[in-house]
């Protein structure tokens, strides 16, 4: 297929790449120029506009920040829109608030275009590999009309249900994750603050429900080895659970545990963990209660 592929960071370079890799046309732009530059050492192709990138694409795939870019990519005065056929397809694999995914997907549709809402879980290292989850939200014809470039970038895909189901599945699966993640923080640190040792700590709650999410993943990985380099960034925990709580708030769902666990993340912020992995969160939480190393 001929892909344009609009957000080339983290997660969308080398998920272009593999588009490459799997013999597909991809036209690449970014507002960043080395990112451009890196999508065409990659093989692809360079464009210096969201409108240039598209030209006679078949597909359309955006992996961008938040709401504001997918929005300004796609209906700005430069978006792509403006030079969509009306049989072109968007996929956007962004993380953004359902509401603002339905907006666009309304506006796509004034113009006969089709959208699939299909963002990822897993974390920028299986964007390299190509093992990415892949949610996705749409009619069983574009997700089919999709799924080719699906199977470069990911080695699972979940059909959720329907238009929009995608992003809100995405959402309601990272409100558990990302509050799941201040639990164990708590709870690690309430044990060596109670004098047990962290390790053993850990390997008893391994074995149990408590221990099935962070404390095998991410907490081994990352902040237990003292990296806390990015696999997931904090800045980009907070943003999520924010829009979970919007989602829960506007469906009068209470979500006490997600509105403290978020205060925990503006906290870490204003500490300027921001840029850390979100598992930095444990590493805050050890400081604040007085211990060393």
């Amino acid at each position: 297929m001929r892909i344009a592929f609009i957000g080339l960071g983290t997660m969308g370079l080398p998920m272009a790449h593999n588009l490459v890799k799997g013999g597909h046309e991809v036209a690449g732009f970014d507002v960043q120029g080395h990112a451009v530059a890196r999508h065409v050492d990659n093989g692809g192709i360079g464009a210096v506009s969201a409108v240039e990138a598209v030209g006679a694409a078949d597909l359309v795939i955006t992996m961008l920040p938040n709401a504001d870019h997918v929005r300004a990519a796609l209906l700005g005065p430069d978006g792509a829109r403006e030079a969509l056929p009306p049989s072109a397809l968007v996929v956007d694999m962004s993380t953004i608030h359902p509401l603002e995914s339905d907006a666009l997907r309304a506006a796509l549709t004034d113009r006969e275009q089709g959208m699939v809402d299909a963002p990822v879980g897993r974390t920028s290292l299986h964007a390299i590999e190509g093992k990415l989850l892949i949610l996705a939200g749409g009619t069983a014809r574009d997700i089919a009309r999709a799924q080719p470039a699906f199977d470069c970038m990911g080695d699972e895909t979940v059909d959720c249900g329907g238009p929009g189901t995608g992003i809100r599945m995405k959402i309601v699966n990272n409100f558990m994750s990302i509050a799941n993640n201040v639990l164990t923080a708590e709870a690690l640190t309430l044990a060596e603050k109670s004098g047990l040792d962290v390790a053993l700590a850990r390997r008893v709650m391994a074995g149990t429900v408590a221990g099935q999410g962070h404390m095998n993943t991410t907490y081994p990985a990352k902040v237990l080895k003292g990296d806390l380099t990015p696999a997931f960034m904090l800045d980009l925990a907070h943003k999520d659970i924010g829009l979970a709580l919007e989602v829960a708030g506007s469906a009068n769902v209470p979500a006490p545990l997600g509105a403290a666990a978020r205060e925990q993340y503006t906290l870490a912020r204003g500490q300027g963990r921001g840029g850390e992995d979100w598992t930095a969160i444990y590493a805050m939480m050890r400081e604040l209660a007085g211990l060393k190393g």
